[in-house]
């Protein structure tokens, strides 16, 4: 493995990188981001900057945050058993965007960096993150658009990285109790660190970056297409898969409110506006039935 890991390196470019995603997306909608700044008294802060009830987001979040402690939080350690305990330091940028148009899908980016001290021994560090796409109505294009830029940002690791990454998002965000995935896929990684520092820190800006490279087509596509209130409704109705999953299974959720995070920020990710109903029934050969049988199944989207 290579030099120690450069901290400073990584907090620079996280930093960067949160200003770039909210620079591109008050260009597309027209309107600034709000921004928290907020510290941890066990040790730490960010900066949550949000954009609500715009002209395209109904809301957009884009977070930074360096967080700190004396012992990881069990969300952290769920993978790695040997480091509960451990002293550890945090940081990453997490992003959620909830289109207002129903034909726009709801995405979500997450690159992070962990270091994590045992009370003997070399510090142990890894990268994780991702992103993936959640749609409402299916679009093959977009789908296309989606995982072919997630393929570029897979190179700087190799040829089969993409493959690996892309079964582990589909894996990765599906609810148990519902039987079906959330997203239409991406990519998604975690401990990532046998390639070392330089080579792993490389492929985790070529995520961070490639984000925007795949979701600004799509939104700039979909962003202004007609749609009655049967789409809006089925909107909310989907919407609220993105909660249970959020609320239920998500690691980086977890993560945050088990390490005394700041909740506002933490549950930034939820959408404004979202609607369960009883027993929901699609019906046969419709758009929203499509969602089901074709969006939401595990597919090689880039050769579909």
């Amino acid at each position: 493995m290579d030099s120690k890991p450069d901290l400073t390196a990584v907090l620079n470019y996280l930093e960067k990188l949160q200003d770039s995603i909210c620079e591109r997306i008050s260009a597309i909608d027209g309107k600034d981001f709000t921004e928290d700044r907020w510290q941890r008294k066990e040790g730490g802060g960010g900066s949550s900057r949000v954009l609500r009830d715009g002209q395209v987001f109904e809301q957009a979040g884009v977070n930074f945050s360096r967080v700190s402690g004396t012992e990881l939080p069990k969300a952290a350690t769920t993978q790695r058993p040997e480091l509960a305990g451990c002293s550890f330091e945090a940081c990453g940028v997490s992003v959620v965007f909830h289109p207002r148009n129903p034909f726009a899908p709801t995405t979500h980016c997450n690159v992070r960096f962990f270091i994590a001290q045992p009370e003997q021994g070399e510090a142990i560090w890894w990268f994780g993150g991702g992103y993936d796409l959640t749609p409402y109505y299916g679009f093959v294009e977009d789908a296309k658009t989606w995982h072919l830029q997630a393929q570029r940002s897979c190179e700087v690791l190799g040829s089969d990285c993409y493959e690996e990454y892309k079964t582990w998002c589909d894996r990765y965000f599906y609810l148990p109790h519902r039987k079906e995935a959330r997203v239409i896929g991406g990519i998604f990684f975690d401990d990532l660190n046998a390639s070392g520092f330089a080579k792993s820190f490389a492929f985790t800006q070529a995520v961070g970056n490639g984000f925007m490279q795949a979701y600004e087509p799509i939104i700039q596509r979909r962003k202004d297409t007609a749609y009655s209130e049967r789409e809006r409704e089925f909107q909310l109705y989907r919407r609220g898969r993105y909660v249970e999953f959020n609320l239920l299974h998500d690691r980086g959720t977890l993560f945050g409110l088990q390490s005394g995070g700041r909740t506002e920020s933490i549950l930034m990710s939820l959408p404004p506006l979202v609607r369960w109903e009883y027993n929901h029934q699609t019906e046969a050969g419709s758009a929203e039935e499509a969602l089901y049988t074709t969006y939401l199944k595990p597919q090689d989207w880039i050769n579909y």
